[in-house]
């Protein structure tokens, strides 16, 4: 059976619109127009992902997401952001909290397709991590986005976490360049940038995990692998 898809849109042609090009793809489609309903939907539906908007009557898009990180039932439905917003800031703070993905308005509804099933296979092929990840000296809190070394904080960028994260649901596999680009940048920016962006992000990172920064590892011709074994 089709992912079951949830849209949270309270401008009815947008919603109307979003309804009839993902069901003509195949996908079950549920619309509700506020926040509040879109928690009360969660429970019900048992959703496979969210489109989520940004701009919302009473409780807000940034609301939502958060009250549904918080939920071990809810925590790791994949989510989509959908709004006028355009700063960099507003997609900082969306992803922060757990957003998968992020597109603004106006917007290709081919493009977001693409978007919804790349999310959709990189969380079916993810495995399901427990909300902190130790190893060595090294401590990840993925619900609350956190990243220390022997005890010591490190400040990550909102790219960078995202780069580990995804690295370290690998559990010890080899991961292009070419698929960290899609899973940390996103299809869209993925066409912008050059995969050398992945070296200088991995740097950085390896740089501010010091002693920790020995289980990332370069596969000579391939990419990068989060060692899992001491």
């Amino acid at each position: 059976m089709k992912e079951k898809i949830l849209v949270v849109e309270d401008e009815k042609d947008i919603a109307k619109m979003l309804e009839y090009n993902l069901a003509k793809e195949g996908f079950r489609i549920v619309i509700v127009n506020n926040g509040e309903n879109a928690l009360a939907a969660v429970k019900k539906e048992r959703p496979d992902m969210i489109i989520l908007d940004l701009m919302l009557p009473g409780m807000d898009g940034l609301e939502v997401c958060k009250a549904l990180r918080k939920q071990k039932e809810t925590g790791s439905i994949p989510v989509i952001m959908l709004t006028a917003k355009s700063q960099e800031s507003d997609k900082i703070i969306g992803l922060e909290l757990g957003a998968d993905d992020y597109m603004t308005k106006p917007f290709s509804i081919r493009e977001l397709t693409s978007r919804i099933k790349a999310v959709l296979r990189r969380a079916g092929g993810k495995a399901k991590l427990p909300d902190e990840f130790s190893i060595g000296p090294l401590t990840i809190d993925f619900s609350a986005i956190r990243v220390s070394v022997r005890n010591k904080p490190v400040n990550l960028t909102a790219k960078e976490f995202a780069l580990l994260k995804t690295l370290v649901e690998a559990k010890g596999r080899v991961l292009s360049r070419g698929y960290l680009l899609d899973a940390v940048w996103g299809l869209d920016d993925a066409l912008n940038v050059q995969t050398r962006t992945v070296d200088v992000h991995v740097r950085t990172l390896r740089s501010k995990l010091k002693s920790a920064a020995k289980y990332i590892t370069t596969v000579k011709g391939f990419g990068y692998r989060f060692e899992t074994d001491e």
